[in-house]
C-alpha cells in the first residue's frame, strides 16, 4: 500500500539509501553558486537541498546527478506521485530541477536539460483558511497577559494579524524593524524584499506593552537584537510559535485544525477585502511579487458573499 500521510512518507524516504558522497559534493557546488547568484534565503536554499537529495538517494547511481536522464526524472515524479505527495509538490520539485539542470549545462556538465520536457503536474489551488472575525478577536484575548510569555504572544498575535506577516517573517523581526514614533513596522519579505506595514492601535499598544512590560524580564540583562526573544533569550522558532497558536486556539474554543500556520496573515487579507480593501494596496502589505499571488484572497471573500446569499437572500 503506498504511503498516503506525512509520517508514511518519512518513513519511506528514511529507508532509502544513503546519500553519495559525490552526490553531496555536487548539490553543495551548486547551493553555493546559487547563493551568490541570487542571494536566496537560507529557507529556499534547504528546499532546493531537500528536493536534490531525495531524487539522489531515490536514484542511488554512479554519475550522479548530473548524469540522470528524462526516463529518471519520469519515474522519480511518478514514484512521489504514487507514494502521496501532492502535485504542489511535485511541481516545486521540478522548478528545482529545471534549475539545477541549467546550472549543469551552463558549467558544460551535460549538453541537454533532462527536465525540459517534463510536464510539471497541476496544482490543486486551494483556498486559505480565514478565521471569522469573532474568531480572531477570540484567539487574540487567549494569552495570559499577566505572564511574560503571555504577554509577548499576545503582542505576536496581534502584531501578526495587524500586519499579515508570515511567521518567518514575525520570529525573525529584529528589535530594530519598529518604529513606535511613525507607527510602522519594517519587514524583511521573501527574497530579501523590505516593505513597511502600518501597524495599527491595538497592535501598537500590545507591542508597546510587550517591551515595556515582558522582554526586559525576559531579556533579563543580556543585550538581545531579537524583538521577540524566549525566556533563554534566544527568538521563538516557527514551530514554537505555532505550538503557542494552537494552545491558544483550544483555550479560545477553536478547533486547532481550522488554524494553519499562517492563517492570522489569511485572515487579515480576507478581512480587508471584505471591508473594501483594495487589491493592488493589499499585495503591498502582504509583500507579494505579483498580483495573480494575491487573487485568490478575492475567491476567499466572494465565498463568503455566495454564503451569505444563500443563508439569507428569499431564493438564495
Amino acid at each position: 500500500m503506498s504511503p498516503r500521510t506525512p509520517a508514511e512518507r518519512r518513513e519511506q524516504a528514511m529507508r532509502l539509501p544513503p546519500l553519495r558522497e559525490t552526490d553531496t559534493t555536487e548539490i553543495e557546488r551548486f547551493l553555493d553558486a546559487l547563493w551568490a547568484e541570487q542571494g536566496l534565503a537560507r529557507a529556499s536554499l534547504d528546499s532546493y537541498r531537500r528536493d536534490l537529495q531525495g531524487l539522489a538517494r531515490w536514484r542511488d547511481r554512479e554519475g550522479g546527478l548530473a548524469g540522470a536522464q528524462r526516463s529518471d526524472l519520469f519515474d522519480y515524479l511518478k514514484w512521489r506521485s504514487q507514494s502521496g505527495y501532492s502535485p504542489r509538490s511535485n511541481a516545486r520539485l521540478l522548478s528545482t530541477l529545471r534549475t539545477f539542470y541549467a546550472a549543469c549545462v551552463r558549467r558544460g556538465q551535460r549538453d541537454d536539460d533532462p527536465s525540459a520536457l517534463l510536464e510539471p503536474p497541476r496544482p490543486v489551488r486551494a483556498l486559505p483558511k480565514a478565521l471569522g472575525e469573532g474568531q480572531v478577536d477570540a484567539l487574540l484575548g487567549a494569552p495570559d497577559v499577566q505572564t511574560p510569555v503571555g504577554l509577548r504572544d499576545r503582542a505576536m498575535l496581534e502584531l501578526m494579524y495587524a500586519c499579515g506577516l508570515r511567521v518567518s517573517e514575525l520570529v525573525n523581526l529584529p528589535a530594530t524593524a519598529v518604529n513606535l514614533r511613525q507607527g510602522v513596522l519594517r519587514v524583511m519579505g521573501k527574497g530579501s524584499k523590505e516593505r513597511l506595514v502600518p501597524l495599527g492601535e491595538e497592535a501598537q499598544h500590545w507591542l508597546e506593552r510587550y517591551l515595556a512590560e515582558a522582554r526586559p524580564v525576559l531579556a533579563g540583562k543580556r543585550s538581545l537584537s531579537d524583538l521577540f526573544v524566549n525566556p533563554s533569550g534566544t527568538a521563538p522558532t516557527r514551530q514554537q510559535f505555532w505550538s503557542a497558536i494552537k494552545r491558544h486556539a483550544a483555550a479560545a474554543g477553536i478547533d486547532p485544525a481550522r488554524i494553519s500556520p499562517h492563517g492570522l496573515r489569511h485572515s487579515f487579507a480576507t478581512h480587508l477585502l471584505n471591508h473594501g480593501a483594495d487589491l493592488r494596496a493589499l499585495q503591498m502589505l502582504l509583500g507579494h511579487s505579483s498580483l495573480s499571488t494575491t487573487q485568490i484572497y478575492t475567491h476567499v471573500a466572494r465565498e463568503k458573499l455566495k454564503q451569505l446569499h444563500a443563508k439569507h437572500h428569499p431564493r438564495g
